[in-house]
């Protein structure tokens, strides 16, 4: 029998063709391959501390792996093609390094299963990945700040069940979806505290026979500790989902400002005009001017969204410990990765382009008696009960469409038929800039307020800007 699995000891024939085919996860985990290489230095580096290698196995693994990392960054398609058969990542790598240093090779396997091999690399290349995405929501984030200093006093028609509702300054809607995203950069750094856990040297299951200095390989890797038990070390893909739920629901945060930005662009609000190298045309039709980049967001949030939904499917039903469905556990872990970060990126790039049309955010903030909750509070403020001066405010506007009139349009004999209570100055009370700055409440969209939140906002930023890159660098 001619069998070149490593693993084949107990095999008495071949195996198929098309096993080989469906149980190879080389195609997609080959993007594993720094992180596999990392983790044998340190488990090779451990191995010699604790007399499994000796000095000479030690340098010849080590410099035969860092041929191997030499040979794929050189060319990393090449390296690929030669080996595209293979199991996986980690098989790949352990015939190459056989084949450049001899039986030396065959000793690093020691004392470790793929099980905990495939665990530590997938936790090393997450935490990587992971503050990437932190790093560009930090960059988004910086980007709606500016906006919102930008347009602090910029008035437009805030908006429930996407009819007009209060008056509020862009400046305010733009730091709401910095919360958002300010959320999801927390849910990330914590995301990164859970996972940041060793799981080598828990082997297939069961630990080892071997004095293992898990601490030691810990601290190569980066990691806060050893996994507690080497069960759960080998078979936990929670760090995978929870990564998934906070990709999901960033994405979710993304559709949700895509979708305002494609209705704004729309002829009939006309709140943006895009900029043209971030908007595409129409084949046939030669006025079109199409938001493409947010319409794109909005659908690959659904990508993500179904990345969620199957590795909490894969893992609903497995027992302990490790079982092949794990391997599900990448593909769509690298999808999201891939499709978040170009998301992020795009945003702020596209937010930073568009042009803001005052005038019509002006105009449309005029209409729709926004101002009708301003005026129910003016009587409210002269003792009237709120009901009483809702039911007034509510007959106003009813007369107002009735006539073809805005309230400031009202004259005080008006005003004072839908209640005694109202004077002449109520006029000036309900002016929409009127209605904006008196939002003074702690989080309102007064100037004022959004200044306050303004600065808050960067303080924040800065905070954590020092705080990721110095958990990034002891981390590497």
């Amino acid at each position: 029998m001619n069998n070149d699995k490593l693993w084949a000891g107990r095999s008495t024939e071949e195996t198929d063709k098309l096993l080989d085919l469906f149980n190879s996860s080389f195609p997609f985990d080959f993007q594993l391959w720094k992180q596999d290489i990392r983790g044998s230095i340190a488990h090779a580096t451990m191995l010699k501390e604790i007399k499994i290698l000796t000095a000479q196995d030690f340098e010849q693994i080590i410099n035969g792996l860092k041929t191997i990392e030499s040979e794929i960054a050189a060319d990393e398609k090449a390296w690929f093609e030669v080996r595209q058969d293979e199991e996986d990542i980690h098989m790949a790598i352990e015939k190459r390094l056989t084949a450049l240093i001899g039986d030396a090779a065959r000793k690093l396997h020691t004392a470790r299963s793929r099980n905990d091999q495939v665990a530590t690399d997938l936790r090393l290349w997450l935490r990587a990945e992971n503050y990437q995405i932190s790093e560009l929501l930090l960059e988004l984030r910086q980007t709606l700040v500016k906006l919102a200093e930008r347009d602090a006093a910029q008035i437009m028609p805030g908006y429930t069940h996407l009819q007009h509702a209060q008056p509020i300054s862009l400046g305010h809607h733009w730091l709401a979806h910095y919360e958002r995203f300010s959320r999801d950069f927390e849910r990330f750094s914590e995301i990164r505290k859970r996972a940041n856990f060793n799981p080598l040297g828990s082997g297939a299951l069961a630990g080892t026979t071997y004095p293992l200095d898990r601490e030691l390989t810990s601290k190569l890797l980066g990691f806060t500790a050893p996994c507690n038990n080497s069960l759960d070390g080998v078979s936990d893909r929670d760090f995978v989902a929870e990564f998934q739920f906070a990709s999901a629901l960033t994405m979710v945060h993304l559709s949700q400002l895509s979708e305002e930005l494609i209705l704004w662009a729309s002829s009939e609000f006309n709140f943006i005009e895009l900029a043209d190298r971030f908007a595409t045309g129409s084949s046939m039709m030669p006025q079109k001017k199409n938001p493409d980049i947010p319409e794109l967001i909005r659908g690959k949030s659904a990508r993500v969204l179904g990345n969620l939904q199957s590795i909490l499917v894969v893992l609903k039903g497995l027992p302990l410990a490790y079982n092949k469905d794990l391997q599900e556990d990448k593909e769509g872990l690298f999808d999201t990765c891939k499709n978040l970060k170009i998301c992020l990126e795009i945003m702020f790039r596209f937010l930073e382009s568009i042009k803001i049309n005052s005038s019509k955010m002006e105009a449309a903030a005029m209409g729709g008696f926004l101002n009708a909750t301003d005026g129910a509070d003016y009587l409210v403020q002269k003792g009237v009960p709120f009901r009483e001066a809702y039911y007034a405010l509510g007959q106003a506007v009813q007369f107002c469409l009735k006539n073809n009139k805005l309230l400031t349009d009202l004259t005080e004999g008006e005003w004072k038929s839908f209640h005694a209570s109202f004077e002449s100055d109520v006029i000036e009370k309900i002016q929409i800039e009127n209605c904006l700055q008196k939002r003074l409440s702690f989080g309102g969209t007064s100037t004022t307020r959004v200044r306050e939140q303004i600065a808050e906002a960067w303080a924040h930023i800065k905070h954590q800007l020092k705080t990721l890159s110095i958990e990034r660098n002891n981390s590497s």
